[in-house]
């Protein structure tokens, strides 16, 4: 929609600083609220044709949503592409930035960031609870190895093959379970780490629970069962990839998911000369990290058919998941011969993968008809 005055915020926890820009006349008007989206929408609808902006960060889409229903048209920009002048950066100030919010909006300099609704928010809050729990849990077992390391208790039992036996396994508790100490102090830190282990094993557990609940909702698991038709992709994969998505067909190609996800080439090139370097590893880190994990399994895997999770799942995405898994594995398979890095061939896979996540999940949601 088309705006006349424009509307900068610098939005804090407690406060918003705001600045109206009448673009025609140059002249600006701000004002200091408390945190009351019917404040700010009450004074900026007073001005003509209003459109509000105020920069992506830790308060979220809350303030955008609220302003929206109110009838102020927000919208929330992208802080990595917003350059502020050199001769701005030791004169900031939150009027000043909002004043800046406000120039960037008129001059339609604003890339604005995709604003989910607060189902998609929350789902995608669940996720990243669980992604949070497993990072949780990695500490937490790291502490206790650490702690039996230092005491020299190190697990290295073998199976009746000969094979070493997994950690965090049976047989590895057993053994934690016999280790005591002649201090009484050790054995209460032995105890305190084993029950934080325990306590975060039972929090990712329970999360678990609850994302594979609501990845059988109408809502999410259509795309969910079309995702799960793909090598190394499960349903709490696949849920998480939807969440963080919002919707795959707001992005224009493959390339822009994958670049969203941070698994493109990095480039530094001037004139004739081209340099590419590793992934840039920027945007959506928690759907970097998935694909990457999935990727591993194209490492072993074969080029067989997945059978589809749900009767539901249409034929034609059925085979353009097959036709991804066996270019895939054959992709891998490739690039191991040609002596790439496992590390290295793993994030080509992952980059790919990224974009048959994309092409299935837009045929899921009836984008590509």
């Amino acid at each position: 929609m088309n705006h006349t005055t424009s509307i900068g915020l610098d939005v804090h926890a407690r406060s918003i600083a705001a600045a109206a820009l009448d673009p025609l006349t140059g002249e600006v008007v701000t004002k200091t609220f408390a945190y009351s989206p019917g404040e700010v929408a009450s004074w900026a609808l007073g001005f003509d044709s209003p459109k509000a902006v105020y920069e992506s960060g830790v308060t979220g889409f809350h303030l955008c949503r609220e302003l929206n229903a109110l009838g102020l048209e927000c919208a929330v920009g992208a802080s990595s592409k917003m350059q502020r002048p050199p001769a701005d950066v030791k004169r900031k100030n939150d009027l000043s930035d909002a004043q800046f919010l406000a120039r960037l909006l008129a001059t339609h300099n604003v890339t604005e960031v995709f604003v989910p609704d607060a189902e998609t928010e929350a789902a995608r809050d669940l996720v990243r609870a669980h992604a949070d729990a497993r990072a949780d849990l990695t500490r937490a077992r790291q502490r206790l190895n650490l702690f039996l390391m230092r005491h020299g208790h190190v697990f290295c039992e073998k199976g009746p093959t000969g094979a070493p036996v997994g950690s965090w396994t049976k047989a590895h508790w057993a053994w934690i379970r016999q280790i005591s100490f002649p201090d009484e102090a050790d054995e209460e830190a032995l105890a305190f780490y084993i029950a934080q282990v325990r306590h975060m094993e039972g929090q990712k557990r329970e999360l678990e629970k609850f994302i594979r609940a609501h990845a059988r909702e109408p809502r999410w698991r259509g795309r969910v069962d079309a995702l799960r038709c793909l090598k190394g992709i499960e349903e709490i994969t696949a849920f998480a990839l939807v969440a963080e998505a919002g919707v795959f067909s707001r992005f224009d190609s493959a390339r822009a998911f994958s670049t969203w996800a941070g698994l493109v080439p990095s480039e530094h090139s001037s004139g004739p000369r081209r340099r590419t370097g590793g992934i840039t590893k920027t945007g959506n880190s928690n759907v970097r990290r998935l694909l990457v994990e999935a990727s591993w399994h194209y490492a072993r895997a074969t080029a067989a058919r997945k059978p589809a999770p749900s009767p539901d799942v249409p034929l034609r995405i059925e085979n353009h998941a097959a036709k991804a898994v066996k270019r895939l594995v054959a992709r891998r398979r490739e690039m191991s011969a040609r002596g790439k890095r496992p590390s290295v061939a793993n994030c080509a896979t992952a980059r790919e993968l990224a974009c048959w996540c994309w092409a299935i999940g837009r045929m899921a949601e009836g984008a590509d008809a």
